[in-house]
């Protein structure tokens, strides 16, 4: 087990510019990343096509892409890993509806154990679109769902990150829950 003093560290000496602590960073967050990446891929069912290895080396491949990143903790550093998760799988489902709607054949990036996101592609991008209507109403509330829905954090994790009690964030997310409830019931304009 690592000590969060020493990928706090690591952290900073990334933020520093230190071009060789991301490659000693990852080894030390990739076991975390991976359970990230697992149960938000378990709660998509057995018809996705993502597995848990591609979808962890796409996040870190944004991560390390990142220039000047300037990540304080290990909590703010799983909260921009959780981002990039979402993006990749919001990336990926518009990737898989645009070919069902006859967009030209593009290579899979993520090909391992192919299950199948296309069938909860367009669920991901109308979560994706009401969670960009969220952020406009209450930014603390999309960070939340971005934090525990893609990123897996648990109600403490995601206290953490956000710098508030566990029973605002529970609190928090019962109000973010409800809120996309309705926002996925109501017919969309497509």
């Amino acid at each position: 087990m690592t000590a969060p003093g020493d990928i706090t560290q690591l952290l900073v000496a990334v933020r520093d510019g230190e071009t060789s602590a991301m490659d000693r960073l990852f080894p030390l967050v990739y076991d975390e990343l991976r359970g990230m990446a697992r149960q938000r891929l378990r709660r998509g069912g057995p018809e996705q096509t993502l597995n848990t290895t591609a979808l962890v080396h796409e996040a870190y491949l944004k991560l390390v892409d990142q220039t000047r990143a300037q990540w304080n903790d290990r909590g703010h550093f799983l909260a921009v890993a959780s981002v990039a998760m979402r993006h990749i799988l919001v990336d990926y489902a518009r990737r898989k509806t645009a070919q069902k709607r006859g967009g030209e054949e593009q290579p899979e990036v993520l090909e391992e154990n192919q299950l199948g996101v296309v069938a909860r592609a367009e669920e991901i991008l109308a979560i994706d679109q009401a969670l960009g209507s969220l952020a406009e109403l209450n930014e603390r509330l999309s960070k939340l769902v971005e934090l525990r829905f893609f990123g897996g954090l648990s109600v403490a994790e995601t206290a953490h990150v956000l710098d508030v009690s566990e029973r605002t964030v529970k609190r928090d997310w019962r109000k973010a829950r409800a809120y996309l409830y309705r926002a996925l019931q109501e017919p969309r304009d497509d």
